[in-house]
């Protein structure tokens, strides 16, 4: 069976954004670099692997999401995205979709939560999946024979290899984030308990459930605040399970119909060729997406 590589686009599209210069325009003079930026990730990723079977994940879901109806502070901290850079999304899903790749987005599920549901699905049918992100609340749906691949770093790592990452397991990941919160995410998490003391309590008790159901024995454990630590978390029980609640990636959001098992299809050349003059793409990157 197959490796079916689950692509987190917004990460890349953001880098693309933030790191390429601003000379790049199309015809109608709107900026254009993280689209540039991300085709040139896309490109390497394609050349590199000849994957058989992709997905590409963006996020719709800005302040639409689910988890926005659990917690409205949920990505409040974020600066809406310009939009500059919400036309160039657009054209990423356009290119995406020309090349033949399974492009997924939802308005009330982010990127994250399609890639979950993917791979949850494409596990069905015996294929395991490769998650390109540096993201490590994607380490969470990592078993078996999958991968998490940091694709700027060149960093590969499995199940086994997260908690020398996070000093967590991966099933643990959700449950860390209930206890820290997460500042990217504005997820509250417990006050005054950092990633070193969720990670020991996490594995003294094995997951927040059984930290939660035991709050008695905390105070006798040889760990620097233990009492503190127990008196926080009984004040903020209910915030510790919705921090979980808002940290864990669902599995099953709605999926396109015709998505199958991600499968590669011919690429549109026609939809290519518009794009690379829409979007005034040079002669060294047109020859690369028309050989893909």
């Amino acid at each position: 069976m197959s490796a079916v590589h689950l692509v987190d686009a917004s990460l890349y599209v953001f880098r693309a954004w933030h790191s390429m210069p601003d000379e790049f325009q199309d015809r109608d003079g709107w900026p254009v670099n993280a689209v540039h930026g991300f085709a040139r990730f896309l490109l390497d990723l394609l050349e590199r692997q000849k994957p058989s079977h992709v997905a590409v994940a963006f996020d719709e879901a800005l302040d639409s999401c689910f988890r926005n109806e659990l917690y409205p502070a949920y990505k409040a901290n974020r600066e809406p995205a310009p939009e500059e850079l919400k036309r160039q999304f657009g054209h990423c899903r356009r290119l995406c979709q020309a090349l033949g790749l399974a492009t997924l987005s939802d308005v009330r599920y982010e990127a994250d939560d399609l890639i979950g549901s993917t791979l949850a699905r494409v596990r069905e049918a015996g294929h395991h999946g490769v998650i390109v992100s540096a993201d490590k609340d994607l380490s969470q749906l990592l078993s078996g024979k999958d991968q998490q691949w940091d694709f700027a770093r060149g960093e590969r790592w499995d199940a086994e290899g997260v908690k020398a990452r996070y000093g967590v397991h991966a099933h643990q990941v959700a449950d860390y984030l209930g206890l820290t919160g997460d500042a990217i995410d504005n997820i509250p998490g417990v006050p005054g308990i950092g990633a070193k003391t969720a990670a020991a309590l996490l594995e003294h008790f094995g997951s927040l459930d059984a930290l939660l159901e035991r709050l008695d024995e905390l105070p006798f454990l040889r760990l620097r605040g233990a009492g503190r630590h127990a008196q926080a978390l009984r004040e903020h029980r209910e915030i510790a399970l919705l921090s979980r609640q808002l940290a864990t990636i669902v599995l099953d959001a709605p999926l396109p119909e015709d998505l199958g098992e991600a499968e590669r299809r011919p690429p549109d050349r026609e939809a290519l060729e518009q794009l690379c003059e829409e979007l005034r793409f040079g002669p060294m990157s047109r020859r690369r997406l028309q050989s893909i």
